[in-house]
């Protein structure tokens, strides 16, 4: 049995991270506005965007504590239906591969994928775990006949993380994935200012299409000559060349990193890379088990590298399964239920 003294430690610590997330998210909204206010800007997609993954993050810690192993299994579900059944997944044009919502459908993919997963580690009954477990490899093999390689193979990536977790320590996990982050942030800005060799980035380029890379310059362009401010929200489109020559430009650089280093200057950057080390950090605190918050780490890490290198976030519903996924993984579940794998 808990004793009190360690309850108490426990709803301390979860009140900080609590209170962190809020302190986040809300200067994340607040900078949106400011930027918007210097230079005309359009903010409603920002905080329509950081609304979305605070509705689904509040509705996760919920249904998390009421249905620990429901809740994650029935969004697993949602996330593969609507990334078979709704592949338009945003209003206005609609745009084709590379630049269209192959970003979007991985994203979902995956974020099903670590849905079902932690599902699995959350019962206690081996025959239902395999069962979701199979969910999971099922999500991964429906990208591949759906043509989302991107979703297949991050699907994969993340049950393979996920069966690995129940061995791993969580801080040592958690830093790994930060790094991973870390990694592929950094190589976009290397692609958009033209630092790699030659070689590599000419391979690069032709995986990512040229227009992808040339948006990628004209964004680091306009961060570059307004580097404490930003162009504004929603103004990429309007300030960017590559954008005004596409037949149905859709007004994005397609990198998230890249889009608030534009148009909402370093700060905004240095707000979007708190935001993601607010959630590993809850992650770590969650008094759910080791293999659950590393899964859902591992997913969410991967919808990390599908925003780096593309407009996943720009989609609603990929905002709000976000912060589902977070919220189910930091729940504590209101019944008493045997974890499975090691809660260290």
């Amino acid at each position: 049995m808990t004793s009190a003294t360690g309850a108490d430690a426990d709803s301390d610590r979860r009140n900080v991270s609590d209170a962190t997330g809020v302190a986040v998210l809300g200067g994340c909204a607040a900078w949106s506005l400011i930027t918007a206010a210097a230079h005309e800007g359009r903010p409603e997609g920002v905080l329509l965007a950081i609304l979305a993954v605070a509705a689904g993050y509040a509705s996760g810690r919920i249904s998390g504590a009421l249905l620990p192993v429901a809740a994650p299994c029935a969004g697993a579900l949602a996330g593969l239906g609507l990334a078979v059944a709704m592949p338009r997944l945003a209003p206005g044009p609609q745009f084709d591969a590379p630049l269209g919502h192959a970003g979007a459908t991985a994203a979902l993919l995956t974020l099903a994928a670590g849905a079902a997963c932690c599902a699995a580690w959350a019962t206690p009954l081996p025959g239902l775990r395999l069962a979701l477990r199979l969910l999971a490899v099922a999500i991964a093999v429906t990208g591949a006949a759906t043509g989302s390689t991107a979703g297949c193979v991050l699907a994969a990536a993340v049950v393979l993380s996920s069966l690995a977790a129940g061995r791993m320590g969580r801080g040592p996990g958690l830093l790994g994935l930060a790094l991973a982050a870390v990694l592929v942030t950094g190589a976009t800005w290397a692609v958009a200012g033209s630092f790699l060799p030659d070689g590599l980035a000419a391979s690069l380029e032709g995986q990512l299409t040229p227009r992808r890379v040339q948006l990628w310059h004209d964004a680091l362009h306009l961060a570059r000559h307004e580097s404490t401010l930003g162009i504004g929200p929603g103004r990429f489109g309007e300030l960017s060349t590559t954008a005004n020559q596409a037949l149905l430009p859709d007004g994005k650089p397609h990198s998230a990193p890249l889009q608030q280093a534009a148009e909402q200057g370093l700060v905004g950057v240095l707000l979007l890379a708190t935001a993601f080390c607010w959630v590993l950090y809850a992650l770590w605190r969650t008094p759910r088990s080791t293999p659950v918050a590393l899964t859902a780490g591992a997913a969410l890490t991967a919808l990390a590298a599908i925003a780096a290198v593309g407009d996943a976030l720009s989609f609603t519903t990929v905002s709000v399964g976000a912060g589902l996924l977070a919220g189910m993984a930091t729940a504590r579940p209101l019944a008493t239920l045997p974890q499975g794998g090691d809660p260290r």
